[in-house]
Protein backbone atom coordinates (compact mmCIF):
# COMPACT_ATOMS: atom_id res chain seq x y z
CA UNK A 1 0.00 0.00 0.00
CA UNK A 2 1.37 3.40 -1.03
CA UNK A 3 1.46 6.02 1.73
CA UNK A 4 -0.24 9.33 0.95
CA UNK A 5 2.77 11.63 0.42
CA UNK A 6 0.62 14.68 1.19
CA UNK A 7 -0.60 13.39 4.54
CA UNK A 8 1.02 14.93 7.59
CA UNK A 9 3.09 12.42 9.55
CA UNK A 10 2.97 12.69 13.31
CA UNK A 11 6.22 11.27 14.62
CA UNK A 12 6.53 9.59 17.99
CA UNK A 13 7.77 11.91 20.71
CA UNK A 14 10.62 9.54 21.59
CA UNK A 15 11.79 9.37 17.96
CA UNK A 16 12.07 13.18 17.82
CA UNK A 17 13.82 13.40 21.19
CA UNK A 18 16.26 10.61 20.26
CA UNK A 19 17.17 12.33 17.00
CA UNK A 20 17.61 15.76 18.60
CA UNK A 21 19.67 14.26 21.42
CA UNK A 22 22.15 12.72 18.96
CA UNK A 23 25.16 15.01 18.25
CA UNK A 24 25.63 13.58 14.73
CA UNK A 25 21.95 14.20 13.91
CA UNK A 26 22.25 17.80 15.09
CA UNK A 27 25.35 18.20 12.90
CA UNK A 28 23.44 16.87 9.89
CA UNK A 29 20.53 19.25 10.53
CA UNK A 30 22.99 22.14 10.79
CA UNK A 31 24.56 21.35 7.41
CA UNK A 32 21.48 20.60 5.28
CA UNK A 33 20.98 23.88 3.45
CA UNK A 34 19.70 22.25 0.27
CA UNK A 35 18.82 18.67 -0.70
CA UNK A 36 21.96 16.52 -0.38
CA UNK A 37 22.88 12.88 -0.93
CA UNK A 38 24.12 10.66 1.89
CA UNK A 39 27.64 10.81 0.43
CA UNK A 40 27.59 14.60 0.26
CA UNK A 41 26.37 14.81 3.85
CA UNK A 42 28.96 12.29 5.06
CA UNK A 43 31.75 14.36 3.50
CA UNK A 44 30.37 17.72 4.67
CA UNK A 45 29.65 16.55 8.23
CA UNK A 46 32.76 14.34 8.47
CA UNK A 47 30.68 11.32 9.49
CA UNK A 48 31.47 7.84 8.09
CA UNK A 49 29.00 6.84 5.37
CA UNK A 50 27.88 3.70 7.24
CA UNK A 51 27.05 5.84 10.28
CA UNK A 52 25.44 8.49 8.08
CA UNK A 53 22.84 6.04 6.77
CA UNK A 54 21.82 5.14 10.34
CA UNK A 55 21.54 8.81 11.29
CA UNK A 56 19.52 9.62 8.17
CA UNK A 57 17.11 6.81 9.06
CA UNK A 58 16.79 8.17 12.61
CA UNK A 59 16.08 11.69 11.32
CA UNK A 60 13.61 10.42 8.70
CA UNK A 61 11.70 8.34 11.27
CA UNK A 62 11.42 11.46 13.42
CA UNK A 63 10.06 13.38 10.38
CA UNK A 64 12.94 15.85 10.64
CA UNK A 65 14.35 14.96 7.22
CA UNK A 66 12.55 14.24 3.99
CA UNK A 67 13.82 11.73 1.47
CA UNK A 68 13.51 12.79 -2.15
CA UNK A 69 14.15 10.72 -5.22
CA UNK A 70 15.98 12.60 -7.95
CA UNK A 71 14.80 11.03 -11.18
CA UNK A 72 17.50 10.75 -13.85
CA UNK A 73 17.09 9.95 -17.51
CA UNK A 74 19.73 7.20 -17.29
CA UNK A 75 17.54 5.29 -14.81
CA UNK A 76 20.03 5.65 -11.92
CA UNK A 77 17.92 7.61 -9.46
CA UNK A 78 19.47 9.31 -6.44
CA UNK A 79 18.04 9.87 -2.98
CA UNK A 80 18.53 13.35 -1.57
CA UNK A 81 17.74 14.46 1.95
CA UNK A 82 16.28 17.81 2.92
CA UNK A 83 15.01 19.35 6.13
CA UNK A 84 11.38 18.52 6.75
CA UNK A 85 10.66 21.22 9.31
CA UNK A 86 10.98 24.87 10.21
CA UNK A 87 10.37 24.49 13.92
CA UNK A 88 10.07 21.77 16.57
CA UNK A 89 8.20 22.45 19.80
CA UNK A 90 8.01 20.19 22.81
CA UNK A 91 5.38 21.10 25.38
CA UNK A 92 2.58 19.94 27.62
CA UNK A 93 -0.91 19.19 26.35
CA UNK A 94 -4.11 19.77 28.33
CA UNK A 95 -3.62 16.44 30.17
CA UNK A 96 -0.09 17.54 31.16
CA UNK A 97 1.41 14.92 28.87
CA UNK A 98 4.45 15.87 26.82
CA UNK A 99 3.74 16.36 23.13
CA UNK A 100 5.76 17.34 20.10
CA UNK A 101 4.67 19.71 17.34
CA UNK A 102 6.59 20.08 14.11
CA UNK A 103 6.02 23.07 11.86
CA UNK A 104 6.55 21.83 8.31
CA UNK A 105 8.20 23.65 5.46
CA UNK A 106 6.07 24.87 2.58
CA UNK A 107 5.23 22.13 0.06
CA UNK A 108 6.25 23.19 -3.45
CA UNK A 109 5.02 21.27 -6.51
CA UNK A 110 8.54 19.85 -7.05
CA UNK A 111 8.66 18.63 -3.46
CA UNK A 112 5.21 17.02 -3.76
CA UNK A 113 6.17 15.21 -6.96
CA UNK A 114 9.42 14.01 -5.39
CA UNK A 115 7.58 12.65 -2.35
CA UNK A 116 5.02 10.89 -4.53
CA UNK A 117 7.80 9.32 -6.61
CA UNK A 118 9.58 8.20 -3.42
CA UNK A 119 6.47 6.38 -2.24
CA UNK A 120 5.95 4.70 -5.63
CA UNK A 121 9.60 3.53 -5.66
CA UNK A 122 9.16 1.93 -2.22
CA UNK A 123 6.34 -0.21 -3.61
CA UNK A 124 8.20 -1.39 -6.73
Amino acid sequence: MVRDPFAVDTPQLQDVLDALDDPDCRTIIKHVEEPMTASELAETCEIPLSTMYRKLELLSEASLLEERIEVRTDGRHTTRYDLGFEEVRVGLDEDRSIEVAIKRREQTPDRRLSELWSEVRKEI
